[in-house]
């Protein structure tokens, strides 16, 4: 078609031209009938290559742009409109204040983390994220960098999913989705936080399937917990079992892996019904350790309607093997830190928005939990076996206002309840896109 136009478009200005010429140089029509024949011919002529212009223009098709990143179009195949490389992130600035020691307050730019995704083909895709942690990081900062996820996910068919690299282990309710902007409180509840690991990730591989009634499975075999980090002069442990041995895929041990399942239900609008089991070895063939099974479980719900928001979850987990762990420790240590063989978490939470929408779109939000990172140890042989922690109880309200779609500002007062030690006044920023 672009031919033709090419074509036609030169004759006619050439046939145009001459018969201007031509009259030009013509004195008047008086100087005979076949003069004024040949002109009246060539007139209808320019007319209807006009006329053919015009129709072969209004038919013709525009030429598709072109885009330095496209892709060679392939017969047969649909074109992917969505764009190849995406940006994503999300940061939290946060204060804080304890009631007993407020010289202790302070202010931090808790998490500046930046994601790239990569879409390789219509079912290929990186999916990234680093971290920054405390604004620096450096041998004399608190600061941390932190890859967060690096995976690589192919869509199977309409129904499933594998990933392989580095991924978010499917365990509660914040884990996979720890934005700020998708969780009330300024800081992540503590039960998803000391039992659940915050930001968990393992290396490995994963199964995922969604079904058209509501259902979304996962699976998935990959690293697991090294007893071996535990630190017996540290009370990290007592902090976060769990979080004190994570490997973080930082040449992480291999010898033994681990394998996760999770389910959850939305099927029903509002409702989010499940739970998760992740279960490997912890010894990961180092000296002095054996049979050290790491064993993590967990049940939750949410219903949510446009007034409120409830939420439910329980979490336990269990450390297997544990008796001459702690033997050597205490024969090594004068007072150690010794790994707990069972602890557990739970909290009920509820928020109001019915607000939403409107001019000022405050949402209030009340917290209850209870929780025990050392609820009982395996029996030692000397009789020297430590007595459980007590349970600690934690009540947190607040409120948060979402000013910007993506921007939120959150205020809260957490009071535990069997004493006062942790009590304090938080202030947040958060923000995703």
């Amino acid at each position: 078609m672009r031919k033709i136009l090419n074509l036609i478009g030169p004759g006619l200005a050439s046939v145009s031209l001459a018969l201007c010429a031509f009259s030009q140089a013509t004195p008047s029509r008086a100087a005979g009938p076949d003069l004024e024949a040949r002109i009246a011919a060539l007139e209808a002529q320019v007319q209807q290559l006009k006329t053919e212009l015009a129709e072969q223009r209004a038919t013709a098709a525009p030429a598709p742009a072109v885009s330095a990143t496209s892709a060679p179009v392939v017969a047969g195949t649909a074109v992917d409109s969505r764009p190849p490389l995406t940006w994503f992130g999300y940061g939290e600035l946060n204060y804080s204040r304890p009631s007993d020691e407020p010289s202790q307050t302070t202010f931090d730019l808790s998490r500046f983390v930046i994601g790239m995704g990569y879409r390789f083909d219509d079912r290929t895709r990186l999916v990234s994220e680093v971290e920054i942690e405390h604004a620096v990081s450096s041998e004399s900062d608190p600061g941390e960098v932190e890859v967060e996820q690096a995976y690589i996910e192919r869509e199977l068919n309409a129904d499933w999913r594998a990933q392989l690299g580095l991924f978010l282990i499917p365990s509660g309710l914040i884990n996979e989705n720890h934005e700020p902007t998708r969780y009330y409180g300024v800081f992540r509840n503590f039960v998803e936080t000391e039992i659940i690991p915050t930001t968990w990730r393992e290396g490995g591989v994963g199964l995922q399937l969604e079904t058209a009634n509501g259902w979304r499975w996962n699976a998935g075999l990959t690293t697991g917990f090294d007893l071996s980090k535990w630190d017996p002069t540290s009370t990290e442990g007592l902090e976060s079992p769990l979080g004190s041995i994570h490997q973080e895929l930082a040449l992480a041990r291999a010898a033994d892996l681990s394998a996760f399942v999770a389910a959850n239900y939305t099927g029903v609008s509002g409702l989010r019904v499940g739970g998760s089991i992740f279960s490997g070895d912890a010894a990961q063939g180092q000296p002095g350790f054996s049979g050290n099974q790491v064993t993590l479980w967990e049940g939750h719900v949410r219903w949510q309607n446009p007034a409120w928001a409830l939420t439910a979850l329980y979490a336990s987990g269990h450390i297997s093997a544990t008796a001459a762990v702690n033997q050597n420790y205490s024969d090594q240590y004068a007072a150690p830190t010794l790994v707990p063989e069972d602890f557990y978490g739970w909290y009920l939470e509820a928020a109001w928005r019915g607000l939403v929408g409107r001019t000022w779109p405050l949402v209030p939000f009340l917290r209850y939990e209870r929780f025990n990172t050392a609820s009982s140890y395996a029996r030692l042989p000397s009789g020297i076996t430590p007595e459980a922690s007590p349970a600690q109880t934690a009540v947190t309200g607040g409120v948060q206002y979402e000013f910007a779609p993506g921007v939120i500002l959150k205020a809260n007062y957490v009071d535990f309840t069997n004493g006062s030690a942790g009590d304090r006044f938080d202030l947040g920023l958060g923000y995703e896109f």
